[in-house]
């Protein structure tokens, strides 16, 4: 007699898909705001999501666009300043 249901595991499109929105998203607010966290963060999601096959395919090249644009803006900004942050 079993008590509890199987565990499932979450693999999958659906979790691809959510990556690529993930990056996107962190992609966007990294441009505003913690660039230096942001940046990589998008840029590793994005790219797990293509190497898994997303359906979100567009979704996830932006995300890693963004992030690489976060580092860039944060490599402009420090070179501008000379500190390691900025602020608007």
């Amino acid at each position: 007699m079993q008590l509890t249901a199987p565990a499932t595991r979450r693999t999958g499109i659906r979790d691809t898909d959510g990556m690529a929105v993930a990056a996107f998203v962190l992609g966007l607010l990294g441009l505003l705001v913690l660039n230096v966290f942001l940046g990589p963060i998008a840029i590793v999601l994005a790219s797990v999501a293509l190497w898994r096959g997303t359906a979100r395919r567009g979704r996830a090249l932006l995300g890693l666009g963004l992030g690489v644009a976060d580092l860039l803006v944060l490599m402009a900004f420090m070179a501008a300043d000379g500190t390691m942050s900025w602020s608007l």
